[in-house]
């Protein structure tokens, strides 16, 4: 990531961008569109500073590094997984599954199934036993 810190202008001025998803104090979100156009524009050879330029952002606002740093992640990206490696997926991501209450109709369910469980466990272990008295008998 930069270092460098955008001011409350350039984030008022990129946010207006529609390949902007998100812009904070330290970094921009990009759209998963204006990725999947970058990979494809920079692999017929147009360099990254141009792509910008040509999709409506200031190059000296983001600055240089930063482009770059993000051109060779799409790229890498793309490379990796194809279209899908460019998708944010932060959002379905996020942390660890939430725990819902449960309704009395899906507590009854939950409850009958493991009931069946235990009730299929249980006939089973008497059949072992059964076959085991079985072979006892027979020594």
């Amino acid at each position: 990531m930069s270092k460098k810190l955008f001011t409350k202008a350039e984030i008022v001025e990129l946010s207006k961008n529609k390949h902007v998803k998100n812009v904070s104090e330290k970094g921009i979100t990009y759209t998963d569109e204006f990725k999947r156009i970058f990979v494809s524009e920079n692999e017929k050879g147009k360099p990254p500073k141009i792509i910008f330029e040509e999709y409506g952002f200031d190059v000296e606002v983001i600055g240089y590094r930063r482009i770059s740093s993000s051109a060779a992640r799409w790229r890498k990206a793309f490379k990796n997984n194809g279209v899908l490696g460019l998708n944010d997926t932060r959002k379905g991501n996020s942390g660890r599954p939430r725990e819902k209450e449960l309704s009395l109709e899906e507590k009854y369910k939950r409850l009958e199934t493991q009931n069946k469980l235990l009730k299929a466990e249980c006939e089973l272990l008497k059949k072992l036993d059964i076959m085991e008295r079985m072979v006892k008998k027979k020594k």
